[in-house]
Order: C-alpha cells, then structure tokens, then sequence
C-alpha cells in the first residue's frame, strides 16, 4: 500500500533500492500535486520499468479517476491512449466508508485542507495493527477521535508555531499530545518552518528513506 503518490516517489525509491513492484493499492488523500502528481510516472514504471499484470487500485475523493486520467494524458497523451497491461480501478474514498483490500481496511475521515474535491486523512487496520495518517490537514477536533489506540500517527505538521487553517504545527501538536492516545507520532510534511526549528522538536520527524517498525 502506497500512501500518496507525489512526483517524487519513484526517484526517492530507486535512490534507495527499494521496488515498487509489491504495491496493490494507492491512497490518495486529495488532489494537489505534491499528493497525487507522481501516478502518471508510476504508470509509466509499471508499463517500462517493473512490467505489472496484476491490477492497481486507486483510492481517493471522488473526480480522482478523472483527475488522475486527464493529468497522465497530459504528460503522456500517446502512452495514455493505448491501453495498460493490467487492469486499473479506482474506487471512490467516502468519509466513513470502510475500503476492505486484502489483509487491510481502510476508513477515510475528512480533514479541513483542500474542500473542493474533499482532502482525506485515513485509519488503517491491518491484523492488529492500527496506522493513522493525517493526510494534509489543519486542526480538526475530530483528529484525536480517530487517533486512539493507534499504533502509528503519521502526523503533518508544516509549521513550528504559524497558525494554518489548512496546515497543522507543532505547537498546536504538542499542546494537544495528551489527546491523541496514540503509541507512536512520527510528524511528516516538514515545511522550512519546521526545518528551522529542528532542534527545539521532541518528537519523531520523518525523513527519506526512513523505516518505521512496530
């Protein structure tokens, strides 16, 4: 499962090695371009790279598939006109509707970020594992709810102490730590703000090519 699909991705993973090839379900928690703008290259690896005949799924707010297909046209419009060795499906991510894919489940819940198409965070389940991902989020009361008894939160936090409606910081993070009842918080998203002031941070900050295991 690949959580966002930024256009980065694929050179971030090869960097490092690691393949793509395992990969059966891409979530996609809203549609600005840092989130969703690496599918067409990942096609792309899929048809030239890492042949794929296994089927993809695409998961995301609905007008994702159309979004998605226009935007592999337009980079791609000969390769995008021909169709792809394996079948590709998308399926609509709606608040509160659970996606069962193989050993996981999915529960998307909306987050003030992007309204129009709706910006998604999710809680994911798999065996006894629960990960929360924040997606791109300002602060939401409902935040914590779906954070208990996580094992992992993956939290965004753009911002030290520069209050967002759409980005969360780590002052609003820390003041509410207590609340989230989660076993492990790594913070992603990092902005120059963040960057800036590293060192005063006590919790986990992602970083390329970091591994988490629990």
């Amino acid at each position: 499962m690949l959580l966002d699909c930024g256009s980065t991705v694929l050179s971030s993973l090869k960097s490092r090695r690691i393949s793509i090839a395992a990969a059966d379900l891409v979530f996609i928690s809203h549609l600005h371009g840092d989130h969703f703008g690496g599918l067409p290259f990942l096609f792309l690896h899929y048809l030239y790279i890492e042949p794929r005949v296994r089927p993809l799924v695409i998961a995301g707010s609905p007008g994702t598939e159309s979004r998605a297909r226009a935007m592999f046209e337009l980079t791609y419009a000969d390769t995008a006109a021909e169709p792809l060795p394996f079948d590709l499906k998308f399926i609509d991510a709606l608040p509160g509707k659970a996606i069962e894919f193989k050993d996981f489940r999915i529960v998307p819940f909306p987050v003030p970020h992007q309204m129009e198409p709706l910006s998604l965070g999710c809680e994911i389940f798999a065996g006894d594992r629960k990960i929360v991902y924040s997606g791109d989020s300002g602060w939401t009361e409902d935040l914590p709810i779906h954070t208990q008894d996580a094992d992992l939160f993956l939290c965004e936090c753009m911002f030290f102490d520069s209050r967002n409606a759409s980005h969360l910081d780590y002052r609003r993070i820390r003041e509410n730590l207590h609340r989230f009842g989660a076993k492990r918080i790594v913070l992603t998203h990092l902005g120059q703000e963040m960057l800036e002031h590293e060192q005063e941070v006590e919790l986990e900050m992602a970083e390329d090519g970091m591994i988490l295991e629990f």
